[in-house]
């Protein structure tokens, strides 16, 4: 096997089986790996994996930055044909990966936002007068709670939260499952839902959300539930699930120092992306400093 379509399709079988990656996962490979094997076979009129070089590969790269794109989509269309590379690689089907001699352009690390303890108790302090508020309460107080991703808290069922041990399962990244606490606030908010979930949940389909017309509630509908109580509540900024995940991880870090507790309830594999959280508290304690501190505070 020698053409670089085959490979992709073999590729990206072996990372839906062995590798139980997510669908959305594997749909960003193969936008990645379309892009470049349709530059390729526009410019060279073939795509024999013997005969890709890594001047083929920064070929591709180069006309893609010509295209305003960002240094870090750059790097993700980098890693993505590295990764096809290097199974081709270890299957025999070539020598060298020739992608190890191209590199992209350095990404400058953006730290997350995150919302102080302040803003959120406004963000929380929803009046429930409605059952669509009751519903809505239940599920940022849950985010916040548990720094669970988007994808999570919506597939959650009721038989996965405990309510007498305060945890909850999810299932998340590679469908890797892990246990995470609930504090005592979202668990009385649940408790307050719960009810109504299911008088909602015609199809007894048993997930936690529930829209208004019986089904399971959607992502998409999350995050615009989210968006129009930080606006409801007279909030300046801009509120997403991942901002409250953030603000988690973040808030606990701060609190307790344990930078491998946050990565477990996290559910990240590599510690390093967990340790972006302590340059946050550094960055917080930078400014504390500059504030309070008398040989630090800046003459006017």
């Amino acid at each position: 096997m020698n053409n670089l379509e085959d490979w992709k399709l073999h590729y990206l079988e072996y990372c839906k089986i062995q590798r139980n990656l997510a669908d959305l996962t594997l749909k960003a490979y193969q936008r990645d790996l379309d892009l470049f094997i349709s530059f390729h076979k526009k410019n060279h009129n073939n795509t024999l994996v013997n005969e890709i070089t890594d001047r083929h590969i920064s070929d591709f790269l180069i006309d893609q930055f010509s295209n305003n794109i960002s240094a870090k989509s750059l790097a993700r269309y980098r890693s993505s044909i590295n990764n096809l590379f290097n199974y081709i690689l270890n299957n025999k089907g070539i020598e060298s990966n020739p992608v190890e001699l191209v590199n992209t352009p350095k990404i400058r690390n953006k730290l997350p936002e995150v919302l102080d303890v302040d803003t959120l108790n406004r963000l929380l302090d929803i009046p429930l007068e409605s059952d669509i508020a009751i519903r809505d309460k239940s599920i940022i107080e849950l985010f916040y709670s548990s720094g669970l991703r988007l994808s999570e808290l919506s597939n959650i069922k009721w038989h996965e939260i405990d309510f007498q041990q305060s945890l909850v399962t999810v299932l998340g990244k590679g469908n890797k499952q892990r246990v995470v606490p609930v504090g005592n606030k979202a668990l009385d908010a649940l408790k307050e839902w719960m009810p109504l979930s299911k008088i909602w949940d015609t199809d007894r389909s048993g997930y936690v959300f529930i829209s208004n017309r019986g089904s399971q509630l959607k992502q998409r509908s999350i995050q615009a539930r989210i968006k129009h109580w930080a606006m409801h509540m007279g909030l300046w900024e801009r509120v997403y699930p991942h901002l409250l995940r953030h603000s988690f991880a973040s808030h606990v870090l701060e609190s307790s120092g344990n930078l491998r507790a946050v990565q477990e309830m996290l559910g990240h594999a590599d510690i390093s992306t967990t340790q972006i959280y302590t340059h946050l508290n550094f960055q917080h304690l930078a400014k504390v400093y500059d504030k309070t501190h008398p040989r630090a505070k800046k003459k006017r």
